[in-house]
């Protein structure tokens, strides 16, 4: 029998995603979801979305929550943590709102978040917490009594997300040919987003160049980095990168982007790259397109050797390491003394987002921070 975990109080796990269109005629409606309120024509959702047509109309992110929704249940279930896993989405169904409708009609008090976003950002946290938020709202107006909502604290740099991510380094590095292997060049990519929203990530006391955002994962490419070198015995160069820059031209996003990087990487002299997708939590649509298509395509035009190393998708470790994270949460609520895991510098992020924390340029009300309107 599997040893039991105790996840008191919490009596459901919420794996809280983006969500994606699932066929040709959600691209357009999928979009508008995405972009609402800001007027943006349906022609240019079009064109927006045109990569999503190049896939027949279908992301691969739900697929993807699907895999890691059925890897976190069989994971608690095998571990003697006796925790419902329900999946709900920002942009596309299952509709977060929907999915909150349904805890609350099953009897569920006190959820905790999993977002499959593992750094601070606005768009990589609190707007997922003012979308909390506005559920909750919407389930208050229909008279209904919602569960109480805490958010998992981030888990850019614990055991469970970056070792599968060094060993998919590893592997790249030894699927390239004998003679470029050791002098490749790791770049290590991320969602570009606004540098002003980048230096006012995380709590106000991190706020600056490039906030929380860029200090989070330049501390996970340095420790995948280094355990690479660790086990291979090559100390391989390596650059934080960004990409899927979607602003417009005038405002400035965090650089350089990646395909940009190669260009400079190759007139460098650099016989072959890794592109090392540490901010992405699975390879949908902005891997799928923006590296394995676009990325690769400029690199072979360049006659550049690229390979581009995995996500941590449903990997059993990375569903052990939510395990731990509930488990953490959990006794941290019953006022015990836990040591969390945390690799590197930074140490354990927060676990509960204070005031100030990746402030929007507009300000919403959002659910599982210090500033919550529902405690």
């Amino acid at each position: 029998m599997p040893e039991a975990r105790d996840a008191t109080p919490y009596d459901a796990l919420l794996l809280l995603s983006f969500g994606g269109p699932e066929g040709p005629d959600d691209v357009v409606p999928f979009l508008e979801n995405v972009t609402r309120g800001r007027g943006i024509p349906t022609e240019r959702l079009k064109e927006v979305g045109s990569h999503y047509f190049l896939f027949g109309g279908v992301s691969p992110i739900n697929a993807q929550n699907r895999a890691l929704l059925q890897a976190l249940r069989e994971d608690f279930a095998d571990h003697g943590l006796d925790l419902p896993v329900y999946w709900g989405n920002r942009n596309w169904a299952p509709y977060l709102a929907d999915t909150l409708r349904e805890m609350t009609a099953d009897g569920r008090r006190r959820v905790l978040v999993l977002t499959t976003s593992a750094y601070a950002s606005y768009s990589g946290c609190r707007q997922y917490r003012e979308n909390l938020a506005e559920s909750l709202a919407a389930l208050e107006a229909e008279g209904l009594v919602p569960p109480r909502i805490d958010k998992l604290r981030h888990y850019f740099n614990h055991e469970g997300f970056v070792e599968p991510m060094t060993e998919g380094v590893l592997a790249s590095l030894a699927d390239l040919p004998d003679e470029v292997r050791d002098g490749a060049h790791i770049a290590f990519t991320t969602h570009s987003i606004p540098t002003a929203a980048a230096d006012t990530s995380g709590p106000a006391e991190d706020h600056g160049d490039g906030g929380a955002y860029v200090r989070q994962h330049l501390e996970v490419a340095r420790l995948i980095a280094d355990a690479v070198t660790t086990r291979t015995g090559v100390e391989h160069p390596w650059q934080l990168v960004y990409q899927s820059r979607s602003g417009a031209p005038h405002i400035p996003w965090l650089e350089p982007d990646i395909c940009d990087h190669l260009e400079e990487r190759r007139a460098a002299g650099v016989p072959a790259v890794v592109m090392a997708p540490i901010g992405f939590v699975s390879d949908h649509m902005e891997v799928l397109y923006d590296l394995d298509t676009e990325a690769t395509a400029r690199a072979a035009e360049l006659g550049l050797p690229v390979r581009r190393s995995a996500t941590v998708g449903a990997d059993p470790r990375f569903a052990a390491a939510v395990r731990d994270l509930v488990v953490e949460r959990a006794a941290v609520e019953r006022g015990l003394t836990v040591t969390p895991c945390a690799l590197g510098a930074l140490g354990p992020s927060h676990n509960v987002c204070p005031a100030g924390c990746c402030p929007a340029r507009n300000p919403r009300p959002a659910a599982a921070g210090a500033d919550s309107p529902y405690a």
